[in-house]
């Protein structure tokens, strides 16, 4: 019997919160708001089929991970970016493909600017 692979696309997008990252330390002392945006790929085959939560990869936990990483204090997006795709890939080992996307809303950067984002994808 022939076995077909359902690949999903399963995207978190907008979370928000607030920390204290940056390299300066009024960053590290008044915080700012961050938006994180994930996309995972990754097999939905069964979880499609079953209707259960069991065979899916668990979108709430991927949420869990992201927001306990986001409260551990870094100096560079970069760091805090791979740290976040440590996790999910590190709990979820069925992942394809892990896209994820880290935006400083109102970085000081000496003029005005909505945000300032880096995406690292693995």
């Amino acid at each position: 019997m022939e076995t077909n692979n359902t690949i999903g696309l399963i995207e978190l997008e907008e979370m928000e919160f607030y920390a204290y990252h940056g390299c300066y330390e009024q960053e590290q002392v008044v915080g700012n708001r961050f938006l994180v945006n994930i996309a995972i790929q990754t097999d939905c085959s069964v979880a499609a089929d079953s209707d259960s939560i069991n065979d899916a990869l668990n979108y709430v936990t991927v949420y869990q991970l992201t927001k306990e990483q986001i409260m551990q204090n870094s100096h560079l997006l970069e760091h805090l970016t791979k740290r976040i795709i440590n996790s999910i890939k590190s709990s979820f080992p069925q992942i394809i493909s892990l896209k994820v996307k880290v935006s400083k809303m109102n970085p000081p950067m000496g003029g005005q600017m909505k945000c300032v984002s880096l995406t690292m994808e693995e």
